[in-house]
């Protein structure tokens, strides 16, 4: 599952940057919606899985390899800053997610809200962005080195 979910956000990042795409080049506003939500809800379904996974099987065991020992400081340090960026963007995109819905006219269009949503959905952005890096740097410390 780990292995999945680390390929996996390529995608979502192809997919993240396609759906910004759509609205500041194109002023596709309702296929953006669309692909945002179905990615949120696919995030929601696999991240959810794949906690479950982690928590059934735990990864210590895995990651301190063939030679018995303990993961190093240094992995469980990355594996705290990852932590605090996936957290922030759970709770970034909810927020952006539901103040979207609530203020965004059917169909969506530019509205006063537009300004507020475009400054925290890129806050959002960069947010999963960085969640993904750290997941990176923690595979590769505890599981490839």
């Amino acid at each position: 599952m780990l292995d999945l979910v680390c390929l996996g956000m390529v995608l979502v990042l192809a997919i993240l940057g396609w759906s910004i795409r759509l609205v500041r080049k194109h002023g596709n506003y309702s296929l953006h919606k669309k692909v945002q939500l179905t990615l949120a809800g696919l995030l929601l379904v696999v991240l959810t899985l794949f906690e479950v996974d982690i928590r059934l099987h735990g990864w210590e065991e895995r990651a301190a390899g063939e030679l018995g020992g303990t993961p190093s400081s240094s992995v469980f340090y990355v594996l705290w800053v990852h932590l605090f960026f996936a957290m922030t963007t759970l709770v970034l995109w909810i927020v952006v997610i539901v103040r979207a819905l609530k203020n965004f006219p059917q169909p969506p269009l530019p509205c006063e809200h537009s300004r507020s949503h475009r400054r925290w959905a890129w806050l959002a952005a960069i947010d999963m962005l960085l969640t993904t890096c750290t997941g990176w740097v923690f595979y590769m410390m505890a599981f490839v080195l």
